[in-house]
């Protein structure tokens, strides 16, 4: 099997959660531990610091999904991929903060000109600019979507930034059916935790992470010559 290969038809999404749960219910507050101290740094800088502790969860997620021991430190192992998800980074987070610029402006225009405008006037605007901001979300969902797996791609093939993101792309094409049903399921997990007060959004966080890297394992078997 080549660094590029990977499988089609693997994903079911509840047993992907499933075993996810399995895997880490013995380790939960470590796996907590450390899936909140990654996202604390990395959203600390998010474009330079995001990608090593991104790397570093997976680093950490693949030791407990391969039975292998649980180490915080490990987290910080990630750091030796800094340069590689760097430009997965950049490309992540460069087009958000655009978004949510061009999301501000109509704001800002509708402040400035909201009392001098008409209700026939406002309405349509008001529409326009929601409709704008709803398709600039989906396309950034499917965007974030298809390149959801250049990390652990990075970390387990030793592929570059570039060929990560393609080939996350190429598998999460060919695995549609599957990864819109994970994404699903996801959601619901997310909005259960955000209903317990919105502090369970935290305390599930950990197990979305875990089905990610499971997902990936089933569509990018583990090969011998993989990075460590």
């Amino acid at each position: 099997m080549q660094n590029t290969d990977f499988q089609t038809g693997t994903i079911k999404p509840v047993e992907i959660y499933k075993e996810a749960w399995a895997i880490m219910k013995e380790r939960y507050w470590l796996v907590f531990g450390i899936v909140i101290v990654g996202m604390l740094i990395g959203g600390a800088v998010p474009i330079i610091l995001i990608g090593p502790m991104m790397c570093g969860m997976f680093l950490c997620l693949f030791d407990l999904i391969d039975g292998r021991e649980l180490k915080f430190e490990k987290l910080f192992k990630g750091f030796d991929y800094i340069w590689k998800s760097l430009l997965v980074s950049v490309l992540i987070f460069v087009p958000i903060f655009i978004v949510l610029f061009t999301i501000y402006i109509p704001m800002i225009a509708m402040a400035i000109a909201g009392p001098k405008m008409s209700e026939s006037e406002l309405i349509p605007f008001l529409i326009g600019t929601a409709i704008f901001e709803i398709v600039i979300v989906v396309v950034m969902v499917c965007f974030h979507t298809l390149i959801m797996f250049a990390y652990p791609l990075i970390v387990e093939r030793g592929l570059t930034g570039v060929q990560a993101m393609m080939v996350s792309a190429k598998a999460v094409w060919n695995n549609l059916a599957g990864m819109a049903g994970l994404f699903g399921v996801g959601f619901v997990v997310a909005i259960v935790g955000y209903l317990m007060l919105c502090v369970g959004l935290y305390l599930v966080l950990p197990l979305i992470m875990m089905a990610q890297a499971v997902a990936f394992r089933k569509i990018f078997p583990k090969i011998d010559t993989q990075t460590a």
